[in-house]
């Protein structure tokens, strides 16, 4: 599933800042119709995903019946990322293959 969305880079501040850009809720519902096919638990989703020039693969996280992507140091500093920037992500959720039926 490839999936194209802009969004604002996030601070969440837990033991140590993390940042993430927030899925639009459109996109998240597209997500969550696969996303027994491709959680592998704790309802996080693996995704490769693309800012720029610079791909990265990582998992969403849900949240608040959302997901957010999380955003790398190696991802942010190329681009001088910081709370608040607008991004372009290009993302696709990898699917699970299901088992062959015998």
């Amino acid at each position: 599933m490839d999936l194209v969305f802009a969004g604002h880079v996030i601070e969440w501040r837990g033991p140590s800042p993390y940042y993430f850009v927030p899925v639009p809720d459109e996109q998240s519902a597209d997500i969550q119709e696969v996303a027994t096919r491709a959680s592998y638990g704790w309802g996080v989703i693996p995704v490769e995903a693309r800012i720029g020039d610079v791909a990265f693969t990582t998992s969403l996280f849900p949240k608040d019946g959302a997901y957010l992507l999380p955003l790398k140091t190696a991802v942010r500093t190329p681009h001088a990322l910081s709370p608040g920037d607008e991004v372009t992500v290009e993302m696709t959720v990898r699917l699970t293959p299901r088992p062959a039926r015998t």
